[in-house]
């Protein structure tokens, strides 16, 4: 790997990421590097480690090409060690505590101590988390044995946190979306989705493996009216396995089947755009990870969170710390009735999670409502790439 160590530092920034769970942490770090690079013309240097299956949210990708650009971010592979060249820029951003390469450590450490070079902003971004500590944590520097400072930025639901990541026009590209419901049948179409009027109950599921899953088709199989749960091909379906008509494996996009007033229908992988406007075009989505999880508030419907399994249950306690901001302004039964749904969902609690579903139906105006005034709650008039930039400018 050859170095630039020339001064001033350059004006890009770099982000690591280390792909976790194929696509959430990718997820974040590619909408926020195109933010940057879109809203505040910030060149971005994107080193991913996997980008297979980064190529899953970006089909364009090449895995097979070390340097591409795409909106305007430049993506590089990531290999340990480092066989592409670095030049310094004004921030490092180590993506969801991702280790950084050694030599990278040692070239900021080299531009620390020398006395006529700047050292780059350093930082860690960290997962979102809904917790109280977050705000204490937020913005404070780890010195490191060097003396160079790495700075803790933790997204998060309040003004003093770094906030989430919201594109400066998505809500209107949202509002002009949903306003015209020949828009989604549109994109079921693009899909290869058939059978889906206007009117019919789709619910978009992107999950991991849970009894609550099967145990909530098992119920809409029964239902009144068709209801119409659009799944990709992935770890949800290992949930369902006892009502599938071949093995996963076997499973083609396009494919649906009918059971009931049920109709399961595979979904092909999709870009990030298309996977928020699968989002708006949905009654019910559910969710998991980080990304898919703010991608949902976002879409202003309503939605269940399947956060990922920790030891000891710690993923409850962060769930819990979201469903509290999230219900604050909510009717005690529209509060109670959402969280018992999502708790259940999480549990595998199969017979709480038909039950709490089932009560859904009677707050269910009210909790559209709450779903579509949430996101410019959440927002804090500051997204997290704009408290981002501002706080990168007063480090």
């Amino acid at each position: 790997m050859s170095v630039n160590n020339s001064n001033p530092l350059h004006h890009h920034w770099d982000i690591f990421c280390t792909v976790v769970d194929n696509y959430g942490d990718i997820g974040v770090t590619w909408r926020l590097a195109k933010q940057l690079v879109a809203e505040y013309d910030i060149p971005i240097n994107l080193w991913v480690d996997d980008l297979l299956s980064f190529s899953h949210i970006l089909p364009m990708l090449d895995p097979q090409k070390s340097k591409q650009t795409f909106n305007g971010v430049n993506i590089f592979q990531w290999n340990n060690p480092l066989d592409i060249e670095f030049t310094a820029g004004s921030v490092v951003i180590e993506a969801f505590a991702c280790e950084l390469p050694s030599q990278i450590k040692s070239i900021i450490n080299q531009l620390h101590q020398h006395p006529l070079s700047q050292a780059p902003t350093w930082l860690n971004l960290e997962y979102l988390s809904a917790e109280d500590w977050v705000e204490g944590c937020h913005g404070l520097p780890s010195s490191q044995p060097s003396g160079v400072k790495k700075w803790f930025y933790f997204p998060g639901f309040t003004t003093k946190t770094g906030g989430l990541i919201c594109e400066r026009e998505l809500f209107n590209q949202r509002d002009e979306w949903q306003a015209d419901s020949t828009h989604k049948l549109a994109l079921f179409k693009k899909l290869g989705l058939q059978g889906i009027n206007a009117e019919d109950t789709v619910i978009s599921v992107f999950s991991y493996e849970t009894p609550a899953l099967a145990a909530l088709c098992e119920l809409w199989q029964a239902s009144l009216t068709p209801i119409h749960a659009l799944i990709p091909k992935g770890r949800s379906l290992h949930s369902l396995t006892s009502i599938l008509p071949c093995d996963i494996k076997d499973l083609i996009p396009g494919q649906q089947f009918t059971i009931g007033n049920l109709t399961l229908h595979i979904l092909p992988m999709t870009d990030q755009n298309g996977f928020d406007r699968l989002l708006w075009s949905c009654d019910f989505n559910i969710v998991r990870g980080e990304d898919s999880f703010l991608r949902a508030q976002w879409a202003a419907k309503p939605f269940i969170w399947h956060i990922y399994p920790q030891e000891d249950d710690y993923h409850l306690v962060k769930l819990q710390a979201f469903m509290q901001i999230y219900c604050d302004n909510l009717a005690p039964e529209i509060a109670t009735t959402w969280s018992e749904v999502n708790l259940a969902f999480n549990q595998g609690n199969t017979n709480a999670v038909v039950m709490h579903w089932q009560q859904l139906h009677s707050v269910n105006l009210s909790l559209m409502q709450h779903a579509i005034e949430w996101p410019i709650n959440a927002l804090n008039e500051a997204d997290l790439a704009s408290r981002l930039v501002q706080f990168v400018n007063n480090s």
